[in-house]
């Protein structure tokens, strides 16, 4: 098996994040580990799009769904993360709902593994059936030369699944 491939693991008792006790995704080439829900199924990286390197998903039906990605990026300093977080954010949000509009719900500043990361909150609204859709992106200063990111895409919003999809990306950790 390739090193660089996701793979499942148990996690270790412990794990103080949200999701203790739970299977995680260790993602080897993102450079980060997250929890899996119960009832949540983790993807085949080959059938991601570009840019995506893991997943994991509820459900994906006419009604909606609910995933998690994570991928890697080019370095980001500390001072640059609150912009980059936002408009990836907001890239994403257009890219999930290309005739959408999305606002932000919330944008901070946190800490995964130690390391400067920042999370943003983005409530998106679908134009064509009025429905509401939650994305939440956290990015992480990995070191001095990469970072990664978890993004959660729920629709619709308000659901068990977008407090699931939001421990998820809670639940980030460092490899």
């Amino acid at each position: 098996m390739d090193d660089a491939r996701p793979r499942v693991s148990e996690s270790a008792a412990h794990d103080a994040r949200p999701l203790k006790g739970r299977p995680r995704v260790s993602d080897a080439v993102a450079g980060i580990s997250y929890g899996i829900p119960e009832g949540w199924t983790a993807g085949d990286e080959e059938g991601l799009i570009p840019g995506f390197t893991s997943s994991v998903t509820r459900r994906m039906d006419a009604e909606g769904g609910s995933i998690v990605l994570a991928g890697k990026g080019e370095a980001v300093t500390r001072d640059q993360l609150r912009a980059r977080a936002e408009s990836a954010a907001r890239s994403n949000a257009e890219f999930f709902y290309p005739d959408g509009t999305s606002r932000v719900e919330q944008s901070r500043a946190v800490e995964v593994g130690g390391r400067p990361a920042h999370t943003v909150v983005l409530r998106t609204t679908d134009k064509e059936t009025g429905g509401e859709g939650h994305l939440r992106l956290t990015l992480v200063s990995v070191d001095d030369s990469r970072s990664a990111f978890l993004l959660g895409v729920v629709h619709p919003a308000g659901t068990e699944e977008a407090r699931e999809a939001d421990a998820v990306v809670e639940s980030a950790g460092l490899l």
